[in-house]
């Protein structure tokens, strides 16, 4: 194993020399070795911190680094090659990780030690992380019989084994579906950005003579070909059929998820009862910032009555506009507003209202003067520098980025790999941040205080076409904002415990705050100065679209809410009340939850919930509303800024450095209700949300 590019690595891995051969050999020596190092830890008694987690932090930091590794080519790069390797190997990760977790004489000694002498002088940190690996012992069955405990094993290997088919089918599925277009009237509406996408698809479908200009052009699901084709095409029937695609997906045949996600809730809910809570979501929530399933309900219940009246008065416009020449589409004589007419309209209702569109505000936003825009802003509020280091870092594809974070006496801190572009045939979709490493002073290497953080930020914009270089959407712009907040909170990370560093413990309901309050800055015109200009003349973005863009920020507010609350109560329906033996599907469930939230009915063959990936392929299950939760937070936390005035440079540095000592800073050292308090000085209130989203009547 000593040539093994996947284990023999200091700072940063050879993703270059990384080959799927390496990963099998790999997975099962590390595996091997941590076994043992945890045999050894287990013979020894330790009594002191030193003697117990460290030794601890530092099994726990192989496996998750060199896993973490596969896990995200798994992400980014995957393959059938890939998926033969891995679905084994995660058993085996799985099962070492219940191991470890149902060891009852670590869960003994952590419990001696939190008794101990020596925790009376442990600081914040320490507590938390003690305090968490108790919990987590119990929670991963430490106290169950031998009979209970095998069969807690069996049900963690098959959700594991059900996570990666799920995620897996949606993929496939996405990739699955194409539509070829030859003519040019069937092209009508749409972008130069999307004709030029579209042509680069077919061209790597074999159609080497595709051009933007006469085609053939190729459509997906992926994101950035499906949502602005659902904007602009002019072709009702397309849109349907694209429409009815994108809501059935993963939902029939080879890539069917609808006994996968039966399965996932039904194992669900047998774990939680091996471990005596009445429901998975009490489970979950056992975890979380939130109290209890109540006060979820009870945010989601306010969040949609704040969001209906606004979102039904959103539905009307979209009529009386569709309505204007008699129909509801182009080329249609039926007057129903339906599903595949919403993003045409809402389109067409910005375009109206603001004098907005998306694909002329594109050119002011080249991804690289959006970059330089955002590292601006990140040194100005936080003190630190940002720096491209592309070419000094291995990478597993040709367009990941990687940069450096240096500290205001231009120490090193922190570095991070963007890999910004979509990939459909080989890149999950959506965006996220992943770790590859956490601050620890237990892992530094000799003659370091502590390792540094790096961290992946993955997202799937349009690639540059044509010449020019990627031009995003001004939603692209805030999930790149959205990310990099995530990416912050784990790269200026003081805290040198690694198991309470970065993101590290942190509740997952609040895990979102950093990268939420981020997304604000993108309705700054401080900040819009900065980054939006335009790729050929470097014209900045004019300030009267300016003026609309932050105008429009309350756009279509009330239906978006109703969709996030849409998907937070189905989620928690699903872990709190449904029972998979029952007659009731999740079909019937999904059904239910849209009629009490959604103002235009679902369709009959809408089967959302097999793709939705964040709870039964991700880390949200019961736990979706977390991004509400956490936003509840954020958008008081940026308030703070606001009512300094985001004007006043002197106020803005002050808190932003605050901000950095506080959220970004502790991470799960303290729980997050303190921290907040500590940064805010007091607790939050939905308020500054409502306002944010011009829902609030006062």
């Amino acid at each position: 194993m000593e040539n093994n590019p996947l284990l023999n690595w200091e700072d940063l891995p050879p993703f270059d020399r990384i080959e799927t051969h390496h990963i099998e050999p790999g997975i099962r020596t590390l595996i091997e070795d941590c076994e043992q190092a945890v045999t050894r830890l287990e013979e020894t008694s330790p009594r002191t911190w030193r003697e117990l987690m460290d030794p601890l932090e530092r099994i726990e930091d192989d496996l998750g680094r060199i896993w973490g590794i596969v896990s995200h080519l798994h992400g980014v790069k995957n393959s059938p090659e890939l998926r033969e390797v891995y679905d084994p190997l995660l058993a085996e990760v799985v099962k070492f990780g219940n191991r470890l977790g149902q060891s009852k004489p670590l869960y003994q000694a952590y419990c001696d030690l939190r008794d101990s002498e020596e925790a009376r002088g442990f600081a914040p940190a320490q507590q938390r992380i003690l305090e968490s690996a108790i919990r987590e012992a119990e929670l991963n069955g430490v106290g169950l019989d031998d009979a209970d405990r095998e069969r807690y094993n069996e049900i963690s290997q098959r959700l594991a084994e059900l996570s990666t088919k799920f995620s897996n089918n949606v993929l496939d599925a996405t990739k699955a579906f194409k539509i070829k277009l030859t003519e040019a009237e069937e092209t009508e509406g749409l972008p130069e950005t999307l004709l030029e996408l579209a042509a680069d698809t077919a061209r790597q479908e074999g159609h080497e003579e595709a051009t933007a200009a006469d085609g053939p052009w190729v459509l997906t699901l992926d994101y950035p070909s499906f949502m602005p084709f659902m904007q602009h095409s002019k072709r009702r029937d397309l849109r349907e059929r694209m429409y009815r695609a994108f809501i059935s997906k993963a939902s029939d045949g080879q890539w069917d998820n609808k006994d996968v996600a039966r399965e996932i809730i039904a194992l669900r809910i047998d774990k939680c009862r091996l471990l005596g809570f009445g429901t998975f979501a009490a489970l979950s929530l056992s975890r979380k910032m939130a109290p209890d399933a109540g006060s979820v309900r009870r945010l989601l219940d306010e969040l949609r009555a704040a969001g209906r009246g606004a979102a039904e008065q959103d539905m009307e416009a979209l009529r009386a506009l569709a309505g204007l020449d008699g129909r509801a589409g182009p080329d249609d004589d039926d007057d129903e507003l339906k599903h595949w007419d919403v993003p045409f309209w809402a389109e067409r209702l910005r375009e109206a209202r603001y004098d907005l569109k998306d694909e002329e505000l594109r050119p002011y936003f080249p991804l690289p003067r959006v970059l330089n825009g955002l590292f601006e802003l990140t040194e100005r509020l936080f003190g630190v520098r940002l720096e491209e280091a592309t070419g000094e870092a291995p990478v597993w594809h040709e367009d990941v980025q990687f940069f450096l974070v240096f500290d205001d006496r231009g120490e090193p801190m922190a570095a991070f790999y963007l890999d910004p572009y979509s990939r459909p045939a080989e890149k999950q979709g959506g965006a996220w941040m992943d770790t590859l490493v956490g601050r620890s002073a237990v892992m530094a290497s000799k003659g370091q205080a502590a390792r540094l953080p790096v961290a992946y930020m993955i997202c799937n914009q349009g690639k540059p076409v044509g010449g020019k270089p990627s031009l995003m959407t001004f939603r692209e712009v805030e999930t790149l904002f959205h990310e990099f907040g995530h990416a912050l909170q784990h790269m200026l990370t003081t805290i040198d415990y690694g198991m309470a560093s970065g993101i590290s413990n942190v509740e997952w309901d609040a895990v979102e705050i950093a990268s939420q309050f981020m997304e604000n800055w993108c309705y700054d015109r401080g900040t819009l100065k900065g980054l939006a200009r335009h790729y050929e003349t470097d014209e900045p973005l004019p300030d009267e679209i300016i003026d609309r863009l932050l105008g429009a920020r309350t756009f279509r507010e009330g239906s978006n809410t109703l969709r996030q609350v849409n998907f937070g109560l189905l989620d928690m329906e699903l872990h709190e009340h449904f029972d998979p033996a029952g007659t009731e599907t999740i079909l019937d469930v999904q059904r239910r939850i849209d009629g009490e939230t959604l103002i235009l009915p679902s369709l009959e063959e809408d089967r959302f919930f097999c793709s939705f990936s964040h709870i039964f392929a991700g880390g949200y299950a019961a736990g979706y509303y977390s991004y509400k939760w956490s936003e509840v937070l954020s958008a008081d936390a940026f308030s703070a800024f606001e009512e300094a005035g985001l004007e006043n440079e002197t106020e803005m540095r002050r808190l932003g450095r605050r901000f950095r000592e506080t959220i970004l800073a502790l991470g799960g050292s303290r729980h997050p209700m303190d921290v907040f308090r500590d940064f805010r000085g007091r607790e939050p209130t939905t308020d500054a949300l409502l306002r944010q989203g011009g829902l609030l009547h006062e």
